[in-house]
């Protein structure tokens, strides 16, 4: 992660960064446990840099667990959007599939590449990046012969209008203290008329508790209050860092970053969707929104 106001590095590459495997070793869940354990949760300021130096840390500590609870539910090769479950294939928030052939497609925030996976199935020619060096491994260990790249998302190391299309299912926005550095980025590395696709929390669940049973459907705070959430060690060093913006905030974000919004969509809860998913959950999903998704496009 960069400093405050590091314009990212203009490259041509389209090389990825990790190039060879690297042995996957699975770390010891309890040291995840741990850290979780031990740090205190609370509302306070935290800026760019120390929202990325402990976002990068926390993925890299529990990317393991992550991907073993969550990667039957996103898949291999599959694009999901949420926890709802809405998926590319019905959604079509980049186009249809079969206009994808071709089109070169930069996914922030990629986790373990499983959206790109999917692009590269289509014929698209994806690149995958991700803050997380550990969410990467499990990239390389899945496979899918594509770039992938370790990198900020408010630094992006590529040329301008290096890209298609750019998207990003719960990547990289909800952890930046300004998400304007990372849409101005996106913005620059689109070609004129590209589209960018991201999902994010609803900002409407910022007021209730993040717990998926009854307890989680009694509004317990302002949906007003911007103070970021921080989890941090017993020194006061942030571990974990999300960001809250409201309805407003994120379409303004959006505008304000040079894109125009047209469309937001805001997912229903399936009925065959019966997994739970942190505070998401059948009950909270049938009423009230849980994930918002912004289709934007560079003109």
């Amino acid at each position: 992660m960069s400093p405050p106001g590091r314009v990212g590095r203009k490259s041509t590459t389209r090389e990825p960064i990790i190039q060879e495997p690297e042995p996957f070793e699975p770390e010891d869940p309890r040291d995840a446990a741990r850290d979780q354990d031990e740090a205190e949760a609370i509302r306070r300021t935290a800026g760019v840099a120390e929202s990325a130096r402990a976002n990068r840390g926390w993925w890299d500590r529990n990317a393991d667990d992550y991907q073993r609870e969550h990667g039957t539910f996103l898949g291999d090769g599959r694009f999901v959007w949420c926890p709802e479950g809405l998926d590319e294939v019905e959604a079509e928030l980049l186009g249809p599939p079969e206009e994808l052939k071709g089109r070169d497609v930069l996914e922030v925030g990629a986790g373990a590449a499983q959206c790109s996976r999917w692009l590269a199935a289509q014929g698209a020619r994806p690149v995958a990046l991700d803050l997380s060096h550990r969410q990467l491994q499990h990239a390389l260990r899945i496979g899918g012969g594509f770039p992938l790249v370790c990198a900020d998302a408010g630094a992006l190391p590529f040329a301008d209008g290096s890209f298609d299309l750019a998207c990003s299912a719960y990547g990289a926005l909800p952890f930046v203290a300004d998400p304007r550095l990372v849409l101005r980025e996106v913005r620059r590395v689109l070609r004129p008329g590209g589209r960018f696709v991201f999902s994010v929390t609803h900002p409407v669940r910022w007021a209730f508790p993040d717990e998926p049973g009854p307890e989680g459907l009694s509004v317990s705070g302002s949906y007003f209050d911007r103070t970021p959430y921080v989890e941090q060690d017993e020194q006061g060093r942030a571990v974990y860092v999300e960001h809250h913006r409201t309805l407003g905030d994120r379409v303004r974000d959006v505008v304000s970053s040079g894109f125009r919004l047209v469309d937001l969509v805001e997912p229903e809860w399936p009925v065959w969707n019966t997994s739970e998913w942190g505070g998401w959950s059948p009950l909270r999903g049938g009423l009230i929104p849980g994930t918002a998704i912004f289709v934007c496009v560079r003109d």
